[in-house]
């Protein structure tokens, strides 16, 4: 028999060997998991002998994971700028990068004030609700197009006990938006935006678990960065912001799509890694 720390250390251990880049996040996840233990009570228990039928139920997920299968959706949640959330395949596994975009929008949304923030293609919510949670002056509206995910959402909302800020509802990003959901200060949007050619290129935990209309950004990838800047800036207050997340490369031709639909001030900002993440502008006010 091991202990439930040398079962960590173990699993670790195979997930190194393998290549995981995260395999102490992640075989702390899959032990937890099995065990149907918190961090806290993995950490209490460390030293005690794992049972037979445990030791096996942490094993088996490990052996999804090696094919394929994302821990986030192997365990049902996932951090976000220090916030827990609810995930399942109906969303997009929420990615350190999107924290950029997150933090961009809560230092601009906190200087705002008593404020109205919509959060387009929101899948699980995680950008609304990280800046819902550290701006409580703000109200936000998710918005989603895909049912499940808006259940996600909803989930999330009560989790982060942030129902009385925090709103969704079924929207559709490529269609014009309906005026009856009023003025926003602060647009923010992680759309899909990878080229369709390029999905069939992605790693299989990506392409095969992850749900591919959060993926797809059109032929180019650029779809929805359009209709957004065309059509959805008649919600924003005059001189408000949008933000966007983009992929590698991608920056300059957002900005691009942005000036010419009347954004100014536009600024473009790296991820940890140094690869531009965020493009966001100020809307211009027309004299």
């Amino acid at each position: 028999m091991m202990t439930y720390n040398n079962l960590y250390l173990d699993i670790r251990r195979r997930l190194k060997q393998e290549g995981y880049p995260g395999a102490s996040l992640e075989a702390r996840e899959l032990v937890c998991c099995g065990s149907c233990k918190t961090k806290e009570e993995f950490y209490r228990d460390a030293p005690l002998y794992v049972p037979p039928e445990v030791e096996q139920a942490v094993r088996d997920l490990l052996e999804r994971h090696l094919h394929g299968e994302p821990v986030a959706y192997l365990v049902g949640e996932w951090e976000f700028y220090g916030l827990t959330l609810d995930v399942s395949e109906a969303v997009l596994i929420p990615r350190i990068d999107t924290e950029v975009l997150a933090g961009e929008a809560i230092e601009y949304v906190r200087g705002a004030g008593r404020c109205r923030v919509l959060d387009l293609c929101a899948g699980s919510g995680c950008v609304g609700l990280a800046v819902a949670a550290n701006a409580p002056e703000c109200r936000v509206l998710l918005g989603e197009v895909s049912e499940p995910a808006v259940r996600v959402c909803r989930q999330n909302i009560r989790r982060c006990a942030l129902t009385a800020q925090v709103s969704v509802m079924a929207m559709d990003v490529l269609k014009p938006p309906p005026k009856s959901l009023g003025e926003f200060q602060c647009i923010v949007c992680n759309p899909p935006y990878i080229p369709r050619a390029d999905i069939a290129g992605l790693e299989i935990s990506v392409k095969k678990f992850e749900p591919y209309l959060a993926l797809c950004g059109g032929e180019d990838g650029y779809d929805f960065y359009t209709a957004v800047s065309q059509m959805w800036k008649e919600l924003l207050a005059p001189g408000g912001r949008l933000y966007f997340e983009v992929g590698a490369g991608q920056a300059d031709t957002v900005l691009l799509i942005m000036r010419a639909e009347g954004f100014g001030d536009i600024n473009v900002v790296p991820d940890t890694q140094g690869i531009p993440r965020v493009v966001y502008g100020t809307l211009l006010v027309e004299v």
